[in-house]
């Protein structure tokens, strides 16, 4: 398993990069990317913290380890701005925080997201075809997410995905010890959203892809 969404103490996550990794190899994923929430107050001291770690001290967990940021509630015209100053910055990964239907976030998050080419958009919530068909064209993944609130529009994220042929990842967004969900879970939580079992092997590759993508960059 790979997961490109997760939290550490350096947002609002409970764990620190090292039990973080650590949890996640015993439950059973062999890369993560630790993408805490960011903004321009904070981006400097996630990347300079958790790259320190991912690193120097990654490989001894025996998981491949990627040091990122989710750009959160970053105003729709600060986001491209703001993807390219985490890339400048060292973010091997740059997240998004979609416009999911339980948080205030702002409307044009989506798009705006989108353009900027951000890698994964995170829990998009009710996602429009038009910004669909544009994920599928800028090749940004978008998420299925096991996190609870967030996961309610895993239905239509995964129709549209289909109807316009987007690339789907599947995260845990994960914020404490008990969002590490094992493989039969994650897997249960995808045909849930109307995935085939060819759709979820599918978003799995994807994953697997993007790995390759984060290791060309450095």
């Amino acid at each position: 398993m790979i997961d490109f969404h997760t939290h550490t103490v350096f947002s609002d996550g409970e764990l620190i990069p090292a039990e973080l990794a650590r949890r996640a190899k015993v439950a059973g994923y062999r890369a993560m990317a630790m993408t805490d929430h960011a903004d321009l107050s904070n981006i400097d001291i996630i990347l300079e913290n958790v790259r320190r770690f991912a690193k120097k001290h990654g490989h001894y967990f025996d998981i491949d380890v990627f040091a990122g940021v989710e750009l959160t509630h970053v105003p729709p015209g600060l986001i491209g701005e703001m993807t390219e100053y985490a890339r400048k910055s060292g973010a091997q990964i740059v997240v998004c925080h979609g416009e999911t239907i339980v948080e205030p976030v702002a409307e044009g998050t989506n798009l705006a997201a989108i353009e900027a080419k951000v890698d994964v958009l995170a829990h998009p919530g009710m996602i429009t075809d038009v910004e669909v068909k544009l994920a599928a064209e800028y090749g940004v993944c978008l998420e299925i997410t096991t996190r609870k609130g967030h996961s309610l529009t895993n239905g239509h994220v995964a129709a549209l995905a289909r109807k316009h042929g987007a690339k789907l990842v599947i995260n845990n967004d994960a914020h404490a010890p008990g969002d590490l969900v094992g493989l039969e879970m994650r897997r249960k939580i995808a045909l849930g959203a109307g995935l085939s079992i060819e759709e979820y092997a599918q978003a799995e590759e994807n994953s697997r892809e993007l790995v390759q993508k984060i290791m060309k960059r450095a």
